[in-house]
């Protein structure tokens, strides 16, 4: 792999899987081409929450709006230019209020293949 540049307008983002809410995902570098790690971004829609056992630990960095991440230890909420750490196996919900929210995300090892079965 090389030295390589993202913008959110690279990413095609789509919904996340396995939910129904307004969420969308947008990989960059993935298992698909090689990448240890998967990168990308996403993209919350207000009033949205999503709860789900971390099938990898993912790491999120909040670049725009506000959301929180409740686990039975509490809740923290972020903002931009904050980073939250989820690790592997950690029953998460994440929600938005107000505006939503933009992330990037890496995820160790590569989500898609963790939500394969």
């Amino acid at each position: 792999m090389k030295v390589q540049k993202f913008s959110v307008s690279d990413a095609k983002l789509v919904k996340s899987p396995g939910q129904n809410a307004n969420i969308y995902v947008g990989n960059l570098i993935d298992e698909k081409n090689g990448g240890p790690v998967t990168i990308g971004y996403g993209k919350y829609a207000p009033g949205q929450t999503l709860t789900e056992k971390m099938a990898v630990d993912d790491t999120m960095i909040v670049l725009e709006g506000r959301l929180s991440v409740s686990t039975r230890d509490g809740t923290v909420t972020a903002g931009p230019g904050d980073i939250v750490y989820m690790p592997k196996g950690e029953a998460v919900t994440i929600s938005t209020e107000g505006e939503g929210a933009l992330t990037a995300f890496v995820t160790y090892p590569h989500w898609a293949e963790a939500h394969k079965g």
